[in-house]
């Protein structure tokens, strides 16, 4: 593993262990040029997922990007970062079993939604508004009508 800091590709591994979901292993690393310290994890990738854009535009499975836009509407909301960790593992796991290597970012954006909607509404209709593209107040309105209809 190539050192951050110095970009020496000789590094050692101090300690490993797996993460508490046992979905990855973490790995502390030394530098021996430089002297710092690190850590890595290391996850089983089933296939190689390629997004499909709306307009066929296509890119790797970045499940960094993925946890971004979780955190982003999840944001000030009682939701712990290891849940977010066990969500987008979750989403990924989900994506790779569909058999498929290139699936389109509106089956995961409805997972998103899926998930979002039983974990934390503030944060559903958050993501919602930017994946939905809402334009206006109206659109807000029309979409949380539709969460509780007895609300006027």
């Amino acid at each position: 593993m190539r050192c951050p800091f110095c970009g020496n590709e000789d590094t050692q591994v101090k300690d490993s262990r797996p993460t508490e979901d046992n979905s990855a292993i973490r790995r502390r690393r030394y530098c021996p040029e430089c002297g710092s310290r690190f850590t890595t994890f290391e996850r089983v990738q089933l296939r190689e997922l390629t997004i499909v854009k709306k307009e066929n535009e296509k890119q790797p499975f970045d499940r960094d990007k993925l946890a971004r836009s979780l955190r982003l509407a999840l944001k000030k909301r009682p939701v712990e970062q290891d849940q977010i960790e066990r969500i987008v593992n979750s989403i990924q796991r989900r994506l790779e079993s569909l058999g498929e290597s290139e699936v389109p970012s509106k089956v995961i954006g409805e997972m998103v939604m899926d998930v979002l909607s039983e974990l934390d509404k503030v944060a559903y209709v958050r993501f919602a508004s930017v994946y939905r593209n809402f334009r206006e107040a109206k659109d807000f309105e029309d979409f949380v009508g539709k969460l509780d209809p007895d609300a006027e």
